[in-house]
């Protein structure tokens, strides 16, 4: 089959689809990635077909506004209908253009024309996201407050938390998506009580969902066409060789600490470097920062902390004391993988929800929101998650059960299964 992958976002949120890809490409099926044009050589070098967007989600992922939205829903979904009109309108042309020729589409949970599009070209389409996107009395919502504690009171809770923002989320798209239904693809425009149907947990567009079910079990209330199939994890390590500063710096003392937040602005990334640094001060410890996307000076950094620019997860993150991150999917996992405790420091989105639930599953520190990080509060977090035994055995003890999941190769049965016969 020609298939292609629809996938949009940082370089976390195309990864996974790479390692899916190459698992599809294994077993005889053309791949062809659609993604931003900056991961044009990365989907390359991984042997899949690649067709451009031109649009950078630099421009539209790090700047003060979107650094400001946290975790509120509505100021999230309010500032996404004001500024994703014009790109989304490219969303819809790229991904018309590069699905034409395709057997088969799998679009990302960022991929918003993918659904409109397999109904413009008449084509089969499997949703295949990083994060559970149906309604469920068993999974708390990805964004707004936490659910009660209460059972009875807690299961209406995530049900109609997830619910009610999935429709509010369609909602406010919903007359920029109309205009392009309208405008590129001559389709007719859709009402609101559209999503409000298909947005079911027993409904009848298929999922395939690349997280452990180790982490968020398949629920009780979905039906057959909601599959975990496991993290889609790519081996970027195999060839992957240290520059003389990462080697020497890891054999001269104990295991360091990694620190990554993602892309961040200038202000932030200047506070933020300070926070980690005093924070390292506090409790002895050395570190690992990673320069995100656009950098930063490392000049004052003391001896004991090392800047990388790009440094495989699966390489690194094996040989460190904890690793700090801001909690996205892609990270959040090669954590889990790497089998040591995490401390996450959400600041957007769903990377509050992967923060709670590394806590719950006792891997992990309660994450610390990026607006409230404090030298104290890392260090804190920090030596808990370092001297505590229970925390680092439970890190340990998921590992092999997270990589003998196989997710790819599950995903890519799944997903073979459902072109061949119309259901998993």
């Amino acid at each position: 089959m020609k298939i292609t992958i629809n996938t949009f976002g940082t370089r976390g949120d195309v990864q996974p689809y790479i390692a899916l890809g190459k698992g599809l490409q294994q077993v005889g099926h053309e791949v062809c990635v659609v993604s931003h044009q900056i991961f044009e050589s990365f989907v390359k070098e991984h042997g899949l077909d690649f067709y451009p967007i031109d649009l950078d989600p630099r421009e539209v992922l790090v700047n003060q506004a979107v650094a400001e939205l946290g975790n509120n829903m509505l100021r999230i979904m309010r500032w996404m209908e004001k500024n994703f009109k014009l790109a989304l309108e490219e969303i819809f042309k790229v991904t018309l253009d590069a699905n034409r020729d395709a057997d088969l589409m799998l679009n990302s949970g960022l991929s918003f024309a993918g659904w409109h599009v397999a109904e413009k070209l008449e084509l089969p389409a499997i949703a295949t996201y990083l994060w559970p996107a149906i309604p469920s009395r068993y999974i708390p919502p990805l964004m707004g407050k936490k659910s009660p504690s209460w059972q009875p009171l807690k299961g209406l809770s995530n049900y109609w938390s997830t619910k009610i923002s999935n429709q509010t989320f369609f909602n406010l798209l919903l007359s920029s998506v109309n205009e392009c239904r309208r405008d590129i693809l001559d389709l007719p425009a859709l009402s609101k009580k559209f999503y409000w149907k298909i947005d079911s947990p027993r409904g009848a567009t298929p999922f395939v969902y690349g997280y452990s079910p180790l982490v968020i079990p398949k629920p009780v209330d979905w039906g057959d066409n909601q599959q975990v199939a496991g993290y889609w994890f790519l081996d970027a390590a195999e060839d992957y060789q240290p520059d003389d500063a990462l080697r020497d710096f890891l054999a001269s003392g104990p295991p360091p600490i990694y620190v990554g937040f993602g892309s961040m602005i200038d202000h932030e990334r200047e506070e933020a470097v300070q926070i980690v640094a005093d924070a390292l001060q506090m409790i002895g410890q050395r570190g690992i920062m990673l320069s995100d996307w656009s950098g930063f000076d490392s000049a004052d950094l003391p001896d004991s902390i090392l800047k990388v620019e790009s440094v495989p997860h699966e390489w690194l993150f094996p040989q460190m004391a904890a690793v700090v991150h801001h909690g996205g999917a892609g990270t959040t996992a090669a954590g889990l993988r790497a089998g040591v405790p995490s401390v996450i420091v959400p600041s957007f989105g769903d990377q509050f929800f992967w923060g709670n639930r590394i806590h719950e599953m006792g891997v992990g520190s309660q994450p610390i929101p990026r607006k409230k990080l404090t030298a104290e509060k890392l260090a804190k977090a920090l030596q808990q998650v370092i001297e505590n035994q229970t925390i680092r055995e439970n890190a340990k003890r998921i590992v092999e059960e997270i990589r003998a999941e196989n997710g790819v190769e599950k995903a890519v049965q799944m997903i073979e299964t459902y072109a061949r016969d119309g259901h998993f």
